[in-house]
C-alpha cells in the first residue's frame, strides 16, 4: 500500500468513531421523538374516546333549554356540542340564509333561519337540507317550538372556500358572519346554531335530522406507527453496532490492519 493510500485509510479510520457517535445520537434522538409522538397519540385517543362517550350521552338525554345569554361566553364544542335542546320563539323568514351542503341526499344547501326566542335573543336554526333542484317550504308562522342539536359556529368556511357575504355565497354556517349580514344585534345572537330534528308533520323540504355525528378516531393506528418507528430506530442502532463489532473482530483476525495483504508470489 502506498503511503498516500495508507494515510487516507488511517484518516478514515480515525473519523469512524465520530461518525458512529453522530449516527448513534441521531438514532437515540429519533427514538425518543417517536416515543413522545406515540405517547401523545395515546393521550389523544383517551381524550377522543371520552369525547365520544360524552356526545353519545348527550344524544340520548332528554332535550333541555339551550345555554342562556349569560352562559354564551363559556359555550364550547367539548362541553356543549351535539347537546339536545328545545327552544321556542318566532322565525324571521325574511332573513333566511342558505349554506352550501353535501349530504347523503346529494348536493344542495342548508336552510338557516333566525329564531327570535321568547327571551328576545336570536338563535340561528338550521331547518334542514334542500337539494339544488327542490324548493324549500317557508318556516311556520307564529309561535313555534324547535328541537334539535346544538352545533358550534363554523367561521373558517368550507369546501376549501371562504364565505363571501357580499355576494351571498356561504360555504359554512358562520353564525357571526350571518348575523352581521342580516343586521342582527350582535350581542343578542347566540354563538351557536341548532340543527333541527325532523318531525312527523314536517314538509319534505327542507329535511331536518341529517346531522352526521361522527368523529375521526385513528389515534391507535397513529400511535402504533410512531412506536413502530421507535422500534425500527433501536433495530437500526443494534445493526449499526453489531456491524461495527464484526468489523473490529475481522480486523483483529487480520492483524489489525485493513490494508494488510498477503505478499504476491513470483511465478
Amino acid at each position: 500500500m502506498s503511503d498516500r493510500r495508507h494515510a487516507a485509510v488511517e484518516q478514515a479510520r480515525g473519523r469512524r468513531p465520530l461518525l458512529l457517535a453522530v449516527l448513534a445520537s441521531s438514532l437515540l434522538v429519533a427514538c425518543a421523538g417517536f416515543l413522545a409522538l406515540g405517547g401523545w397519540q395515546v393521550q389523544r385517543m383517551a381524550w377522543k374516546h371520552d369525547l365520544i362517550a360524552r356526545v353519545e350521552a348527550r344524544l340520548t338525554a332528554p332535550p333541555a333549554a339551550p345555554p342562556a345569554r349569560e352562559q354564551w361566553a363559556a359555550v364550547t364544542e367539548e362541553r356543549d356540542g351535539y347537546r339536545r335542546v328545545r327552544l321556542s320563539g318566532r322565525f324571521l323568514p325574511a332573513l333566511e340564509t342558505r349554506s352550501q351542503a353535501v349530504t347523503e341526499l346529494g348536493a344542495g344547501a342548508w336552510v338557516l333561519v333566525p329564531l327570535r326566542t321568547d327571551g328576545g335573543d336570536y338563535v340561528l336554526v338550521n331547518r334542514g337540507f334542500v337539494p339544488a333542484q327542490e324548493q324549500a317550504s317557508a318556516p311556520p308562522a307564529g309561535q313555534v317550538q324547535v328541537e334539535g342539536l346544538l352545533r358550534m359556529s363554523e367561521p373558517r368556511g368550507g369546501f376549501l372556500r371562504s364565505n363571501d357575504p357580499a355576494h351571498e355565497r356561504w360555504y359554512s354556517r358562520d353564525v357571526a358572519a350571518i348575523a352581521r349580514a342580516r343586521k342582527l344585534p350582535g350581542d343578542a345572537v347566540a354563538p351557536y346554531f341548532v340543527d333541527a330534528v325532523r318531525g312527523p308533520a314536517d314538509p319534505a323540504w327542507p329535511r331536518g335530522g341529517l346531522t352526521v355525528v361522527k368523529f375521526r378516531d385513528h389515534h391507535l393506528s397513529y400511535a402504533l406507527t410512531w412506536f413502530g418507528l421507535a422500534a425500527l430506530s433501536l433495530v437500526a442502532g443494534y445493526l449499526l453496532f453489531a456491524s461495527e463489532r464484526r468489523l473490529r473482530q475481522d480486523r483483529a483476525q487480520r492483524g489489525g490492519s485493513p490494508g494488510h495483504a498477503s505478499p504476491i508470489q513470483s511465478p
